[in-house]
């Protein structure tokens, strides 16, 4: 079974955790889907796992979400290949229903199993600002009794760095026909901005 390099790259980090069996999501996964972007990031997101076309793909945020992403950090001023996208969780969780493969949201032991990779890669990006997508990489981050209702938009010291918690994009491709869909994207994108801006502030 892998295990976490000692002062690994970023890259080798990426091909230890193919070998990863810290649980069994890797025996019905494509791949294992690990971080991608600036090795130096300022601000680093994380979201929850890998989607299907992530799992495909081999590489984080290509799908849905991630297009509504790439939208929301345009209206936030922020270059996607300025910052590193990762997931809490690097397997692809599903159920097959019919002929898709429908996300399932991975068990807090799963994301406990994942974490030391995760927790790998802000040592290495070493970013002035994380911020949490959704409640799975907001309790990976930090711990179980962070909400992300009651903690979003708010910069949160964290380990000499500051964590802003916010919904994941999926989450707004889930507002139902009739809700206010184009409302919850810009708070999605002030968020973003507010990551952005406390990130230009800080000096490491």
């Amino acid at each position: 079974m892998a295990t976490v390099p000692p002062d690994a790259t970023l890259d080798a980090l990426r091909v230890a955790a193919e070998g990863c069996r810290g649980c069994t999501l890797w025996q019905h996964a494509t791949q294992t889907v690990f971080g991608a972007g600036a090795h130096d990031g300022r601000l680093m997101l994380v979201g929850e796992q890998p989607g299907d076309q992530e799992d495909r793909a081999g590489l984080p945020f290509v799908g849905p979400a991630g297009h509504l992403l790439d939208r929301a950090l345009v209206d936030a001023g922020i270059e996607r290949d300025a910052v590193y996208v990762t997931n809490a969780v690097k397997h692809f969780k599903w159920e097959q229903r019919g002929k898709r493969r429908l996300h399932k949201k991975p068990s807090a032991a799963e994301v406990t199993a994942c974490h030391p990779w995760l927790e790998a890669e802000v040592d290495v990006v070493d970013p002035h600002v994380v911020v949490a997508m959704g409640a799975t990489a907001t309790a990976s981050l930090l711990g179980p009794r962070a909400r992300v209702t009651r903690d979003r938009g708010q910069p949160i010291e964290w380990m000499s760095r500051v964590v802003v918690v916010t919904v994941h994009p999926s989450a707004i491709l889930r507002v139902p026909e009739g809700g206010d869909r184009e409302g919850e994207f810009r708070l999605f994108v002030a968020d973003l901005a507010t990551a952005a801006r406390i990130g230009g502030d800080r000096r490491g």
